[in-house]
């Protein structure tokens, strides 16, 4: 058995996560870390009755108790960098779904995992759908090389864009074979146009009623194909969850995107 503690466990990802894992044949929750529900029985909080885990308030609290196999982390930008220094510096293998790590802050969590041996991964989006739409949309940019991406979620989302956009804009910018063509309109109103990254345009939409959706819009002479991704409920993610959970145990070296543990 895999044994996984869950970061976050109280959040809605979180709590998510510690179902899906004590539903999962191979994988083992023992321990669980979210310090707005420390002290609370982690069983009872996600709704699933008793079971005697009491989660803890801080990374260094549960390690007091012991070293699982897996931490995953759904917790906030704000401290996602600290922990994964801290659980890989322990030699633990990390799954990461909370966004906002810098390129520069995932080359030096690599070096890390590189020296104690551990293994990781950070996934903008744990959907398998939206994972293969990154890959098409990279496949299409050879042939279309105008286009934008829209990204759709909750109001409550910590970042915009979304990671899943930056890293979709990442894959179509590289597999670009032609420059597009200029985009020649002046904004009368500052933004409206959206945000450029990667050369790419991208607009952020939150609204109450959203999860996570994104659409990328290939222009050409006379035609437009339109790519949509959406995901309904926070369950279209815990099979991408649980298969990073299983695959980090094998799979060397810390790295970026689900489609890793995919081929």
């Amino acid at each position: 058995m895999i044994r996984v503690v869950v970061n976050g466990a109280a959040g809605r990802m979180g709590s998510e996560v510690v179902r899906s894992v004590m539903a999962e044949e191979g994988l083992e929750i023992v321990g669980a870390v979210d310090p707005g529900a420390a002290g609370k029985d982690l069983g009872e909080t996600v709704g699933k009755g008793h079971n005697g885990i009491v989660i803890s308030k801080s990374l260094d609290e549960e390690f007091s108790k012991e070293k699982p196999d897996v931490v995953v982390d759904f917790t906030s930008p704000k401290v996602i960098y600290e922990n994964a220094k801290y659980v890989l510096t322990h030699g633990v293998n990390m799954v990461i779904g909370t966004t906002g790590l810098t390129a520069d802050q995932r080359d030096e969590l690599a070096k890390i995992a590189e020296t104690t041996g551990a293994n990781g991964l950070v996934a903008p989006n744990f959907s398998l759908g939206a994972v293969l739409l990154m890959k098409v949309s990279a496949e299409i940019s050879r042939y279309m090389p105008n286009a934008e991406i829209i990204e759709l979620h909750h109001n409550h989302k910590y970042d915009a864009p979304s990671g899943t956009a930056k890293l979709t804009a990442e894959k179509m910018a590289a597999a670009r074979t032609s420059a597009p063509e200029p985009d020649e309109t002046k904004e009368s109103l500052p933004g409206v146009r959206g945000g450029k990254y990667e050369g790419i345009t991208i607009h952020s939409v939150r609204l109450p009623g959203y999860v996570a959706h994104q659409e990328v819009l290939f222009g050409g002479y006379g035609e437009i194909l339109t790519l949509r991704h959406d995901s309904l409920d926070r369950k279209s993610f815990m099979p991408g969850v649980m298969l990073a959970c299983k695959k980090c145990m094998t799979v060397k070296g810390f790295v970026y995107g689900l489609e890793n543990y995919l081929e």
